[in-house]
């Protein structure tokens, strides 16, 4: 992963990034919803204490505090995470933020009961040792027993298809219809590919074009179970949109508690 190319994507993204949503209080909302469900399933009722690793400007994190549970997020992007804290105060919250790179997190061993990494952010750590270290800091900051949830694209088929686009999304603004819509660029080894996101912004009687880019890792299933693994976790399960309610398959995974 290029850190500033990544850092750079979400501070200039941070601004537009609610424009994704055709409503982002009901998705943080209808996300929250789904994530706590499954905490609730792995670790009971709470409330409990949560790092969200990739907070972005609070979609998920802003949720789960609202939910009551005791949310930290920390992001690469200053602007992004300074969002969150600020969205999270609107809403009569209370979001603690740090700006961190999910490969150095800077928290102390076994703080938390539960370590979120969502909407497909793990995917811009481009090789094994970057995932190991990322995966391994982040078994660091769980308490023994503590929760892993990770939520990524699908990405069986589309290694297969190897798709150059995603469909438009449509959000109402005041000042009229905003477009978002991405264009993939696949790399030779047919398993990463750049990303150019567009966003089309109305602006009186024109547009204003809007082009961010950056790069994923296509990971499957049985590639992201194995190196989570290796970190060190157990009780390793994949959920789909199905079977959890959340929008992006959804894995799961434990602490194993230190050896005595």
């Amino acid at each position: 992963m290029s850190e500033p190319s990544v850092r750079d994507f979400y501070d200039d993204l941070a601004h537009d990034y609610h424009l994704m949503f055709r409503d982002w209080d009901a998705s943080m909302a209808y996300q929250a919803e789904a994530l706590g469900a499954l905490i609730r399933q792995h670790l009971g009722a709470g409330p409990h204490t949560v790092l969200d690793c990739s907070c972005g400007i609070g979609t998920q994190a802003i949720g789960l505090a609202r939910a009551g549970h005791q949310v930290i997020g920390s992001d690469l992007s200053p602007i992004a995470a300074a969002r969150a804290a600020t969205e999270a105060a609107v809403r009569g919250n209370r979001l603690p933020v740090a700006v961190a790179d999910m490969r150095q997190l800077p928290f102390s061993d076994s703080s938390f009961d539960v370590v979120l990494c969502a909407d497909n952010s793990l995917t811009h750590l481009l090789s094994g040792q970057d995932l190991r270290t990322a995966l391994v800091g982040m078994r660091r900051v769980l308490r023994d027993e503590g929760l892993l949830v990770i939520t990524v694209r699908a990405y069986a088929d589309p290694r297969r298809t190897k798709p150059t686009s995603m469909p438009p999304q449509v959000t109402q603004t005041r000042d009229g219809q905003a477009i978002t819509f991405q264009l993939w660029h696949w790399h030779e080894d047919g398993e990463r590919y750049d990303l150019e996101h567009f966003q089309l912004i109305p602006a009186k009687d024109t547009w204003q074009v809007r082009v961010r880019r950056t790069t994923h890792w296509a990971l499957t299933p049985p590639q992201l179970t194995e190196f989570v693994t290796e970190a060190g976790f157990t009780n390793i399960a994949w959920r789909s949109p199905a079977s959890s309610g959340y929008y992006q398959p959804v894995l799961t995974a434990y602490r194993a508690p230190s050896a005595q």
